[in-house]
């Protein structure tokens, strides 16, 4: 659903509807600092602003019996872009986030404490940390279960209700996820464009791709230091296999490619083994849509560009003295404070299961640390 221009331009030039004061000054109920079982310890800032909705402030990942790292200045959702397969309609569902916001129950924050209303902070279990046999020695054998630290909000925008995620793993992982839920649009179309749902082949509900972005300032222990790196491994079909290392020093659009991935990394900041601390992103789930020429924003899966504040949203952004996409603002320019985009892509081929209440359906990526600690953290 689109937002009229004028008002995303206001919205976009106002204050966030519940902003946060600085990291340093944050309290209750605005600040989130949470040990974990294993000694981990996560510590943010949340905001609800009006156009990108929940957005996470000055995040720092403490390892168990090590310094504070900070990671983030700030992250967001930038766009849910919504293009359906017969070409319309197309929709930019991040418009106003903020009043779309949906008031919370108990049910919705299990075990977990709600914040304003419409902000959720828990932890839950991920599952295996790791697991060692010790090769039939009994007294060798080690395992343990992780933790997570879980943000999130909840957004009705037209038919659908968006699950917004930012999960902190014990393991200092970063996992931002959205899932889409609450019922399908009802369009039908023709079967090359859609899938029969219901009874017999009468209605054919259209397929659809939801594309979104996210948007991440990196700023590890300090901004204007950060470097962002991409890794590829060439070598298929061979027995060998090679690393390549490209340094982006200007404003670039990456493609998801096999074996790529990328991280931001301060050559300064290093761990007890003298390795610089980074973090890798890896966005190997996207199903990569492309969308024609005019919807240039959705041709790459990650940007990196010069921080510039008025360049919030991946597309529709209209602030004043702002461009438009972030196709747009990839203009070369010398990166000195680079911010990532990371553009995650899923094609919804509807079926008889979506029938209402719809199921969640999730898409995200991955943040992992690299080279943060000098060992698992979990090793003791």
């Amino acid at each position: 659903m689109i937002l009229p221009l004028a008002l995303a331009a206001t919205l976009l030039t106002a204050p966030a509807a519940a902003p946060a004061p600085d990291a340093k000054e944050c309290s209750s109920p605005y600040l989130v600092e949470q040990t974990l079982p294993n000694g981990a310890r996560w510590r943010l800032c949340w905001e609800m602003r009006n156009i990108e909705g929940l957005a996470i402030t000055r995040v720092s990942y403490t390892p168990a019996g090590s310094k504070a790292v900070r990671v983030l200045r700030t992250a967001a959702l930038a766009q849910i872009h919504v293009p359906y397969d017969s070409g319309e309609p197309r929709f930019h569902d991040i418009g106003a986030l903020g009043p779309s916001a949906i008031a919370l129950t108990d049910a919705d924050c299990p075990d977990g404490e709600r914040r304003e209303q419409k902000v959720c902070v828990l932890t839950r279990p991920r599952g295996h940390a790791f697991l060692k046999d010790g090769y039939g020695d009994a007294a060798q054998r080690r395992s343990a279960q992780g933790r997570e630290l879980v943000v999130l909000s909840a957004y009705q925008v037209g038919w659908y209700t968006y699950i917004a995620e930012w999960i902190l793993g014990d393991d200092g992982s970063i996992t931002p996820r959205v899932g889409a839920t609450g019922s399908l649009a009802g369009f039908t179309t023709a079967p090359k464009h859609g899938w029969p749902i219901g009874v017999g082949r009468r209605h054919f509900e259209e397929s659809h791709s939801h594309n979104i972005f996210w948007r991440l300032d990196f700023d590890l222990n300090g901004k204007g230091r950060d470097v962002v790196e991409q890794y590829d491994f060439a070598g298929n079909g061979t027995k060998k296999r090679t690393m390549a290392r490209t340094v982006f020093k200007r404003e670039t659009k990456a493609l998801n490619q096999r074996m790529r991935w990328w991280r931001v990394v301060d050559p300064r900041v290093l761990n007890a083994d003298r390795h610089p601390v980074s973090w890798e992103i890896n966005n190997s789930d996207s199903s990569e849509y492309r969308g024609p020429k005019d919807e240039g924003f959705t041709h790459s899966d990650v940007y990196v560009t010069q921080y510039r504040a008025c360049e919030r949203l991946a597309s529709m952004n209209s602030a004043p003295r702002c461009k438009e996409s972030v196709d747009a603002y990839t203009g070369r320019e010398r990166l000195t404070d680079p911010v990532l985009w990371v553009n995650v892509g899923f094609h919804h081929v509807a079926r008889d299961e979506d029938a209402d209440p719809m199921p969640v359906h999730w898409q995200g990526f991955r943040v992992t640390p690299r080279d943060v600690t000098a060992k698992n953290p979990y090793a003791g």
